[in-house]
């Protein structure tokens, strides 16, 4: 598709800026470059995935005054590369340059409370929840949200600031466990799947959406996501509905993801909302005709959406994360078979430059393309295999 952006597009050789320096930060910096942009990080870690690919690395903290103010005069347009960077500095940076997603934007987001409270305000379903702020509100709270799930209202991710809670005695266990001073209790649901829909709307308000992904998570921790998500054709067209309606409500500009529950008797809510590219999302950069990453950079840039039609029937991406490194057992570090999984010819490695593996850390992701699923679960089976993993 083509569109007219809002706003002049900017020349190759221009900077573009991006707050964060994990490994969207580097695909990001990766796919501007290909554009023939350049790309300034801002990023506290000296060794930061991005900061290692990019033009230039601002070491110093998200919300740095005078870092801040340099990457503003280095960068007409700037972007984040995850959600906890804080609010403020967006809306310092967007009274002197280009920001997208905005501030506001960042801001529901970073918020489990305030974005339940905009989903619903835009007419679609999340799980029933109940603002907890004390152990007083864990009392009065209905009781019908048992078995429930604690979560931590803002930074949680991957599984983390999330407890299980079976009753009322436990969820009073892991408040004090937790010590966040605002939590959510969301009902569990039962689920028949979840999945994803990645977006990209830019300045004048024109939407492209990628094909939606079915999504399987362990121990909190996204593991694969397969693509097509093979849901009903209808599920299908309101799960995308529901998220052009939650974009177009947060005026969104850049690339948005909102992960989806599917409920065991077909109904579809919201689980959580994402400002940025997304995990589920990686598949893009090697079976769309337009990654998410280059979407990210065509928007901030200025540049008409990038078509986001998937070049290949079945796709699989598998997360690689720092457990394989010391194997089923947690022994000696080793290095994983990569010449094994990719002797699978259709697997594609993205390894992320990161130097010290950890259990739970995303250290890079391997994707399978095949003309059908059967091939394409097969082909991921056997790279999987390779690397010590079990579909």
């Amino acid at each position: 598709m083509s569109v007219t952006p809002s706003r002049p597009a900017l020349p190759p050789l221009s900077m573009l800026g991006v707050l964060g320096g994990g490994q969207l930060g580097r695909m990001f910096t990766m796919a501007a470059q290909s554009l023939g942009y350049k790309v300034c990080v801002l990023d506290p870690d000296p060794a930061s995935p991005a900061g290692a690919v990019a033009d230039r690395h601002l070491c110093a903290a998200y919300d740095d005054p005078s870092a801040l103010a340099e990457l503003a005069a280095a960068c007409p347009a700037i972007t984040t590369e995850f959600e906890n960077v804080p609010a403020s500095a967006l809306e310092f940076l967007a009274e002197r340059c280009r920001v997208s997603p905005s501030a506001a934007a960042v801001a529901i987001a970073q918020d489990r409370i305030a974005e339940k409270a905009f989903v619903r305000r835009c007419g679609i379903a999340t799980a029933p929840y109940a603002e907890i702020h004390s152990a007083e509100d864990l009392e009065r709270c209905d009781a019908a949200l048992f078995p429930g799930i604690l979560k931590t209202a803002r930074l949680g991710y991957d599984g983390k600031g999330q407890i299980r809670v079976a009753d009322r005695a436990a969820a009073h266990a892991a408040w004090a466990e937790m010590r966040a001073p605002t939590c959510v209790l969301e009902k569990q649901l039962d689920l028949a799947c979840e999945v994803s829909v990645l977006l990209a709307r830019d300045g004048a308000g024109a939407v492209a959406v990628w094909p939606i992904a079915r999504n399987v998570h362990r121990s909190g921790i996204l593991f694969s996501s397969t693509v097509p998500a093979a849901i009903d054709a209808s599920l299908d067209a309101a799960a995308r509905d529901a998220a052009v309606r939650i974009a177009t409500g947060l005026g969104y500009v850049g690339v948005l993801c909102i992960e989806f529950f599917v409920l065991a008797d077909g109904a579809l809510c919201v689980n959580e909302m994402a400002p940025r590219p997304h995990n589920s999302g990686h598949w893009t950069i090697d079976a769309s005709l337009t990654s998410q990453f280059e979407q990210q950079a065509r928007v901030l840039a200025g540049l008409p959406l990038g078509d986001t039609r998937a070049i290949a029937p079945a796709v699989i991406m598998l997360n690689v994360l720092g457990d394989l490194w010391f194997g089923q057992t947690g022994g000696a570090r080793l290095e994983p078979d990569w010449a094994g999984a990719l002797s699978e010819p259709s697997a594609k490695l993205h390894l992320y430059g990161k130097s010290e593996p950890r259990p739970g850390r995303k250290m890079g992701h391997l994707t399978l393309v095949s003309d059908n699923d059967l091939e394409a679960r097969a082909a991921a089976g056997r790279a999987a295999a390779a690397l010590g993993l079990s579909l």
